[in-house]
């Protein structure tokens, strides 16, 4: 079998740069360890590869378009392509990781899913691939985002999944994985299926490696539209940063396309209202990692506030802080208006509801400028359904 080989710059500890590692519970060694072997074993494995691929194909719905939005492009005088994530069976771009996750939870023999959910999309992806393969699924939401993400908690309902609301700290993102590592101590046996870049080493490298058929897709399918694989920019919403990573994943190493990541600045970088971590938080260690974090001098969590339930996460994957330390992405922190504003636009001129965690991707057209013969390509990751109820309240009726 050949070896399996990473083509994003991490080291063999999971580290990238000063970033990354695995910082865990020595009750959680073996299991790390275990999915470690077993991912690097399986990511080379023609067989796993052949059937992950014909789910993405015929049950996905995979490759999803590349669709050039000729209104906004006209709008914004550039050439503005959206990644069509929100096509995707469950809406949005995480049931690629949760599918390629869950068949190698199954080729490991696990049988009880674990999983934490902000927006709800990672839940409800978890929950569609656990029903297709028969596993047991557990769910950790906040009771916030219970609340507000109900279409969500239906469907997980819906499809068999148990949803266990957690009711500690800001009751959002960061408290569900709290509880969802919780868990896992204490149930080793389970399989965690973490829903972005975030935690122990491999998870980083693991879920970017399942997300990067977004970017795969986006060179060949330029290729096929522009003549040419390589975008002037490739933009992303970023909370943990799986999507982002998906769409970055393929031109990390080519410099002369750019990357940019749109963080959740929610009332403003300014303010205690927001969950910018690289534009405000500091080198520190969440949930197995070390990276950047929102956090006070003495190393407590300060609670993130994004009006997107995806975003508010008080930290962001290693490669990421990699990625942003290094120069080699720019970072922009985009407000709730600005996002409300894109979403609405994109609405109105395209007829494509985005995500909220999506529409902060989209308001990077409005704090940059692109050249005319740019080609920006901005990875549209879910579709707003999930979200109607946030867009009517905040909707201005004479837009």
């Amino acid at each position: 079998m050949k070896a399996f080989h990473s083509i994003l710059p991490v080291d063999s500890e999971g580290y990238y740069g000063r970033f990354g590692g695995a910082y865990i519970p020595e009750i959680l060694h073996g299991n790390v360890k275990r999915l470690s072997e077993a991912f690097y074993r399986y990511a080379a494995d023609e067989d796993f590869n052949r059937e992950l691929d014909r789910l993405l194909r015929d049950y996905v719905g995979r490759p999803s378009p590349l669709y050039r939005a000729d209104r906004l492009s006209e709008l914004y005088g550039t050439n503005i392509y959206l990644k069509r994530e929100d096509l995707n069976h469950t809406g949005a771009h995480k049931i690629n990781n949760a599918l390629a996750s869950v068949l190698l939870a199954k080729r490991m023999g696990k049988t009880h899913i674990i999983a934490e959910t902000g927006a709800g999309q990672h839940g409800v992806a978890t929950a569609t691939a656990c029903a297709l393969m028969g596993l047991d699924c557990t769910v950790f939401m906040g009771a916030t985002d219970v609340a507000r993400q109900k279409p969500n908690v239906d469907r997980m309902l819906l499809l068999g999944a148990k949803v266990e609301p957690v009711h500690s700290g800001n009751k959002t993102l960061k408290d569900a994985t709290n509880e969802a590592i919780r868990y896992w101590c204490c149930n080793p046996d389970s399989f965690y299926v973490i829903g972005s870049t975030v935690g122990p080493h491999p998870y980083p490298e693991m879920v970017a490696y399942f997300q990067s058929v977004i970017s795969r897709e986006i060179r060949s399918q330029l290729l096929s539209l522009t003549g040419s694989e390589l975008p002037d920019y490739v933009v992303a919403c970023i909370g943990g940063g799986s999507n982002a990573a998906g769409a970055f994943y393929h031109f990390i190493n080519e410099p002369t396309v750019g990357l940019i990541a749109a963080e959740a600045a929610g009332l403003g970088t300014d303010t205690d209202m927001t969950a910018a971590t690289m534009k405000v938080g500091s080198e520190g260690i969440i949930h197995g990692a070390r990276t950047m974090v929102m956090q006070t001098d003495d190393g407590q969590i300060i609670e993130p506030y994004s009006i997107s339930a995806g975003l508010d996460y008080p930290g962001v994957g290693p490669l990421h802080s990699y990625l942003a330390t290094s120069g080699r992405s720019e970072v922009l922190a985009i407000t709730d208006r600005q996002a409300l504003d894109a979403a609405y636009r994109l609405t109105r001129i395209e007829g494509i509801i985005p995500a909220l965690e999506s529409a902060h991707a989209l308001g990077v057209l409005d704090v940059r400028k692109f050249a005319p013969d740019d080609t920006v390509v901005i990875n549209l990751s879910g579709r707003g359904d999930k979200d109607m109820e946030t867009y009517m309240k905040y909707l201005n009726p004479e837009q």
